[in-house]
C-alpha cells in the first residue's frame, strides 16, 4: 500500500515539477518580449533593465518552489526503488509534502539567500544576463 501511495504522490508531484519548468521557460519568454517591444520602439532604458531583473528574480523564486519539490520526489524514489525501505524515508508517511515544506523552509535572510543562489544557476541566469547584455549594448550605443 505503501508504495502504491508513494507512486501516486510522486507522479502528482512530478506533473507540478514539469509544469514549474513551463512557467519558468514562460518567464524567461516575457523578458524577451519586453526587451524585444522596447528596442522595436527604440525606448530601451534603465526601466527596462529593472523589468527584466525583477524578472529574473521572479524566476528565482519559482525555482525555489520547483527545487522543493525536487527534494520530496528524491525522497520518493527512494522509497519506490526499495519496497521494504522504511517510512522514515519520507519523513513519517506519505502525503507530507506540506507538512516538510513548512520545516524546511527558510526564513528572513535565509530565504532571500536561497532565491539567490536559485537565481545564479546557468538554467536560470543565462536567458536574463543575455537579456541584460543586449540591453547593456542597446543602450551604449551599440
Amino acid at each position: 500500500m505503501q508504495a502504491s501511495a508513494a507512486a501516486t504522490e510522486w507522479s502528482l508531484l512530478q506533473n507540478q515539477f514539469d509544469s514549474y519548468e513551463k512557467y519558468s521557460l514562460l518567464i524567461k519568454l516575457v523578458g524577451v518580449l519586453v526587451l524585444s517591444a522596447t528596442v522595436l520602439v527604440d525606448k530601451p532604458g534603465p526601466s527596462v533593465a529593472g523589468i527584466l531583473v525583477v524578472l529574473w528574480m521572479q524566476d528565482a523564486i519559482w525555482k525555489t518552489f520547483q527545487a522543493r519539490i525536487e527534494s520530496r520526489l528524491l525522497e520518493l524514489e527512494s522509497v519506490l526503488t526499495d519496497d521494504n525501505a522504511p517510512c522514515s524515508a519520507t519523513r513519517g508517511s506519505i502525503y507530507q509534502f506540506n507538512t516538510a515544506f513548512l520545516e524546511n523552509r527558510p526564513r528572513g535572510v535565509a530565504l532571500l539567500r536561497e532565491y539567490l543562489l536559485q537565481a545564479a544557476r546557468p538554467t536560470v541566469a543565462f536567458a536574463h544576463v543575455a537579456l541584460l547584455a543586449i540591453l547593456i549594448y542597446d543602450l551604449s550605443g551599440g
